[in-house]
């Protein structure tokens, strides 16, 4: 299984790139890992709702260009489907039975996920309805995938 995520914006405080690194060596055992930073698209001062869509509509473009046509796109929405870290297992584990090694998660950037992007999901997925910034949802995203594997494996993990 190879699992790429694509997020806009670098991360840039020591403790989002610690708990990150750990996060990616841990995964690494048991799977490919990439991480893909693409650049945030420059927000005027005082943006106006026309600004910020182009913004989103900027990013949705770099995102799309980065993602393979062979990947099963799962998307971080707010609106997407919410799923306990057992049912998180249990979708990871069925998409390397059924023909979908390649997984791509997508983080939106500060203003949220162009619409193309959330078209081109094969899967919207919610980790709540609360609104978390990109770089904190990196690191969550991250513990979720180790966690699934460590589930599907059958490994101890603290609860």
């Amino acid at each position: 299984m190879n699992i790429r995520i694509i997020c806009i914006g670098k991360l840039k405080e020591k403790y989002w790139t610690d708990a990150v690194g750990e996060y990616s060596k841990r995964i690494k055992r048991f799977s490919g890992l990439e991480i893909v930073e693409l650049k945030e698209s420059p927000l005027p001062s005082n943006p106006s709702p026309k600004d910020e869509e182009k913004v989103k509509e900027e990013e949705a473009k770099e995102i799309l260009r980065t993602i393979r046509p062979n990947e099963y796109v799962v998307t971080l929405e707010i609106k997407g489907k919410p799923l306990t870290s057992e049912e998180l297992a249990s979708k990871v584990a069925d998409l390397g039975l059924t023909g979908h090694p390649d997984i791509a998660f997508v983080i939106g950037g500060s203003l949220g996920l162009g619409a193309e992007v959330s078209k081109r999901a094969d899967f919207k997925l919610s980790f709540s309805n609360m609104t978390f910034p990109h770089q904190l949802m990196r690191v969550i995203l991250l513990e979720q995938i180790y966690r699934s594997f460590k589930i599907n494996n059958h490994e101890t993990y603290h609860k």
